[in-house]
Parts: C-alpha cells; structure tokens; sequence
C-alpha cells in the first residue's frame, strides 16, 4: 500500500525524514576498555591498575597472619591432647580407687580362704568356689605378695618379731603371717613377717629398718 505524499507541510515522506536523520546524526555508545588496555585518552583501565597498585608488603603481612593462625591451631590441638590424657588417667585413677576400696572389705574373706586352706577345710565345690574368687579377683587387680625369704622392706612388710642370725647379710623375711595386697600402685595392707637381722658386730647394729647405724 502507498502511502498519501500530498499532506499538507511535509515536504517528503515520514520515513525519508527518519532515514536522513539517522544517516546525519548516528547515535553511538562508547565501548568500555578490557583489563589492561588503554583508554582513548591514553590511561590505562582501573583493575590492572588496582592489582598492580597492591603493595609488596600485603603479601608478607598474609603469610604472617596465615603462620600466627597456624601456631595457634597447633597449641590449640596439643591442649586438647593433653586435656583427654589428663581426663583419662583421672578416670583410671578413680576406677582404681573404686576397685580397691571394694577390694579392701573383702581381704577378711580371703584371710578365712587362706586360713581353710591351711587347715585342709577347702575340698570339693568348695574348692572350686575358692578357686573362681581369686581368678575374678586377681582379673580386678587384685596381687598378694610376701614370700619368706624376701628382703624386709618397711614400705610394704610390718615386722611382727625379730631374731638375729649369722645366715642373713640383711633384714630378712623368715616367716609371712599374713598376706599383703596391693592394687596396682595402691597398697591395700602390708605383709606381715616375722624378720632376722644380721647379728651386730662390735661397733654397729642393724635397726629394724634395715640401716645400720653407729653406736
């Protein structure tokens, strides 16, 4: 279809004066520089300015931070360490102390075992009972000890009697009376023995702790 050219005050067609206006006076945006390339007005863009621009010591003040933070999480896991070995040793320590308290009320009974067995009262299922309660006891931690012959140490032996003889060089344990128990390093009830002490030469003597001493 054409369109009418005879209106009134248009000397031309409306898309010819749209064409010549686009020809006369082209509309153009201005393109934006890439990183690193320089402007029409000869600067340089910004971001490769800016990542040139970052001083040398930025750097080493990094690996600074990034040393101190590590050293931190160093001591930090070796507090933590110590903190669960701490808390485990106490737990044993208190397991232990349990154990032996529990222990200690049942030395009667076997100080009764002990004395049967000497008597030949232990026979039969009685026997067995005796023997299952000292393999349960000693699976607890439970050890006896003091065995004649023994050097005599005050720490763990309470000496009932003393005699002197030449066959000893030491304080000696001749006889056990009674049984010692212990539970790991908690000491339950000293031994008690009967002790022989080297006999006393001339200038000195030999106490009941086994020192000799100077008259």
């Amino acid at each position: 279809m054409k369109r009418p050219t005879d209106v009134p005050g248009l000397s031309a067609p409306p898309l010819e004066i749209v064409g010549n206006r686009s020809r006369h006076n082209p509309a153009t945006l201005p393109t934006r520089p890439a990183d690193g390339e320089e402007r029409a007005d000869g600067a340089p863009s910004g971001r490769g300015d800016r990542a040139a621009a970052q001083p040398p010591h930025h750097e080493s003040g990094l690996q600074a931070e990034l040393r101190e933070r590590t050293a931190d999480l160093q001591r930090l896991k070796a507090e933590y360490d110590n903190y669960r070995k701490r808390v485990r040793r106490d737990r044993l320590a208190v397991r232990e102390i349990a154990v032996a308290n529990v222990l200690g009320r049942l030395l009667p009974v076997l100080d009764a075992l002990a004395e049967a067995t000497e008597l030949g009262e232990v026979t039969g299922g009685f026997e067995r009972v005796a023997q299952v309660l000292e393999t349960e006891l000693a699976t607890l931690g439970l050890q006896s000890f003091g065995t004649a012959g023994d050097l005599f140490d005050p720490v763990v032996h309470e000496a009932v009697s003393y005699t002197s003889s030449d066959q000893v060089e030491h304080p000696t344990c001749t006889e056990i009376l009674r049984q010692g128990y212990r539970v790991g390093d908690h000491l339950l009830r000293p031994a008690e023995v009967a002790v022989a002490e080297p006999q006393a030469g001339p200038s000195s003597g030999i106490g009941s702790d086994g020192r000799r001493r100077s008259r």
